[in-house]
């Protein structure tokens, strides 16, 4: 049972029975749950923290306080709610042409629009440095997302063009290297591919024109590495847009390193 205390409270009992207070706010016909909260008092003042936010537009985004009971991420809702109208449980605010994923004061993202309905219904969480989503029961990358595989290192398989690791726009997102194994290089002015593999060091099993030949190159080294009895948990690239014939072609006709052709298992 619900019962109704201070304006926007409702007192009511987790399943184990511990007392617990919910607060919300309706706001132009919506009604928003503000969050359960241990005493009264706090979800009171939460409550109160809303209203201000909701009928003030001096409160803006970069004006959050620390002082204030409402959590940080109802905070950001509420002040896009009140802008535009639009009401999302996660923490974003929609701008002219892109949206901001605020995970903290002082830590935003920056999104196209067209990745609204993906992140309006997908949490972004943050570990270190790697931020993550839950999807279908597992943790993905948000780079993933671009084609950035999680072994990439940012500087020499991506890059920002602004410099900016947090403005992931599509625009601002340049990748060198979509393929394990895979490394871009300059030749005498010419973009060119070296494949590299790592059998307690590193190999180079060659140097070719395209990105996808030297991709075809690490299968095809991996298959010898195996054949030749190396035991180790490869990963193959996957090739997307070429038909299995193509593929065998271009796997038929390419060359490999010496050095690699000598590597066998010694156990």
């Amino acid at each position: 049972m619900i019962e109704k205390h201070c304006i926007g409270v409702y007192a009511t009992k987790l399943k184990d029975g511990t007392p617990s207070f919910r607060a919300s706010i309706t706001y132009n016909g919506k009604h928003i749950s503000l969050g359960s909260f241990d005493n009264e008092h706090k979800a009171s003042l939460v409550y109160k923290d809303a209203q201000k936010i909701l009928n003030d537009s001096s409160i803006t985004i970069d004006k959050y306080d620390k002082k204030l009971n409402i959590p940080f991420e109802k905070y950001i809702c509420l002040i896009n709610f009140r802008d535009t109208g639009m009401y999302i449980s996660n923490p974003i605010h929609l701008e002219k042409n892109f949206f901001t994923y605020h995970l903290s004061p002082d830590y935003v993202l920056k999104f196209d629009i067209e990745d609204l309905f993906y992140y309006s219904s997908h949490k972004i969480m943050k570990r270190g440095s790697h931020l993550f989503v839950a999807d279908y029961g597992s943790q993905l990358s948000v780079l993933q997302r671009y084609g950035i595989k999680s072994y990439a290192v940012e500087g020499r398989d991506y890059h920002f063009l602004n410099d900016d690791p947090t403005d992931l726009r599509y625009d601002n997102i340049v990748i060198f290297n979509r393929y394990r194994g895979v490394l871009q290089f300059v030749e005498k002015g010419l973009i060119k591919y070296k494949a590299v593999i790592h059998v307690k060091s590193n190999y180079v099993i060659g140097r070719y024109k395209t990105e996808v030949e030297a991709a075809i190159a690490y299968n095809k080294a991996v298959d010898l590495l195996i054949k030749n009895g190396i035991k180790k948990n490869f990963q193959m690239n996957y090739i997307d847009g070429l038909s299995a014939s193509q593929y065998a072609d271009i796997y038929r006709k390419l060359k490999m390193s010496p050095k690699l052709l000598r590597i066998k298992n010694k156990d």
